[in-house]
């Protein structure tokens, strides 16, 4: 039996790589495969880039930039030098897991981090960049890319305005003069949500509130934000909340896609091109993967999601195993996915169940190898 695992990171857990090994060690002690291959995955999210860099045949190569509240920090991303490839994910400089709950300040966080990675691939001369757009902390509306472009933004008293969300609902007028992108370079964003900046189900409200801003905010935020939108229109002629996706990373899905440009593609799609996970699947019995809650969001474009309907193409069955099973996984039975299963095999905390997240997987793991074997040896 050959069999694969393409899994996501357990956030906070274990890394994708992490995850298939255990899956994987589990496997092998019940003795159930001749043959297993592992396949990290990432939709785009924090750990895009790293995962990315080994099916490019890249390197990670440092940059100096700032964090999301404007600390001078060091950042990695994936490089292919022969390609001219760069794969950034706007997680490693203003992810929202660097700052502990009680240190986010979502109202003054700024993209501009991102903006200077950026142009740190464009002067190694890449001709495309990919930019995983998952797991931000900011809700500045792509603002702060635009300053590292050169934009300037003011107020009423011709006062330049530093870049956050905050000052979205002050902006007068956007100096677009000094601004300047290479158009010969083939901008990707790599992003697992369709949402809008602005409304209900846009940026501020749908994201908000896990950044840290609160309900009572929303209103007047998501009003500044769409006074934001109309100004970028005037500057440079595009309205950035008409794309699907326009909402993701805080609204930096709808600068990227509207002022430069950008092809937007799912995460777990590019990934698994580059992987050429759909070859190997081709030629695979099973297909295990998992992430660290599977639920309703996962039908999203969630690795899971995206295993299971490249799988489904070739008639491969997929179980899930994942930490745990929130409400609205069902509809994955009817994607190819045959079974889904928890590590949670007994009350316990959260602290207590990442701590041991590692060993319930392939404890699962065995478990479901000792299943496949009974089953096989009853079919005899």
């Amino acid at each position: 039996m050959k069999i694969l695992i393409a899994c996501d990171s357990f956030k906070g857990c274990m890394s994708a790589q992490q995850a298939c090994d255990s899956i994987k060690k589990g496997l092998l002690e019940a003795d159930c495969a001749q043959t297993i291959c592992t396949y990290p995955m990432a939709d785009g999210g924090e750990g895009f880039a790293e995962i990315m860099c080994r099916y490019i045949e890249g390197t990670m190569v440092e940059a100096s930039t700032y964090d999301l509240l404007g600390k001078r920090i060091t950042a990695r991303y994936a490089w292919n030098e022969k390609r001219r490839l760069a794969v950034i994910d706007v997680a490693s400089c203003i992810g929202l897991s660097l700052y502990p709950r009680d240190q986010r300040n979502p109202m003054a966080a700024s993209s501009y981090g991102v903006g200077l990675l950026i142009k740190d691939a464009m002067r190694r001369k890449c001709s495309k960049i990919i930019v995983g757009l998952g797991g931000s902390g900011t809700n500045d509306g792509g603002m702060g890319i635009l300053k590292a472009f050169g934009a300037r933004f003011y107020d009423e008293h011709r006062v330049q305005l530093s870049p956050s969300a905050y000052n979205l609902e002050r902006i007068a007028f956007i100096d677009k003069r000094s601004f300047y992108f290479d158009r010969d370079v083939n901008l990707v964003v790599a992003c697992d949500v369709k949402n809008r900046m602005l409304g209900k189900d846009g940026a501020t409200y749908t994201f908000g509130r896990q950044k840290g801003i609160f309900p009572s905010q929303m209103k007047r935020l998501d009003q500044a934000m769409d006074r934001y939108v109309k100004k970028v229109d005037q500057t440079f002629h595009v309205d950035i909340d008409a794309f699907d996706g326009s909402g993701a990373a805080g609204g930096i899905g709808g600068v990227l896609l509207g002022v430069f440009q950008a092809k937007m593609r799912p995460g777990i799609e590019v990934c698994m091109e580059y992987a050429k996970f759909e070859e190997a699947v081709k030629k695979a019995d099973l297909v295990f993967t998992g992430e660290g809650q599977t639920d309703a969001q996962t039908l999203y474009g969630k690795v899971p999601f995206g295993i299971a309907r490249v799988a489904k193409r070739h008639k491969v069955p997929v179980i899930c195993l994942s930490g745990a099973l929130g409400p609205g996984y069902e509809p994955l039975y009817n994607e190819g996915v045959i079974g889904v299963f928890s590590t949670a095999d007994r009350a316990m905390d959260f602290q207590t169940a990442l701590s041991c997240g590692r060993e319930k997987l392939e404890q699962l793991a065995f478990s479901i190898g000792k299943l496949i074997n009974g089953i096989k040896e009853m079919e005899r």
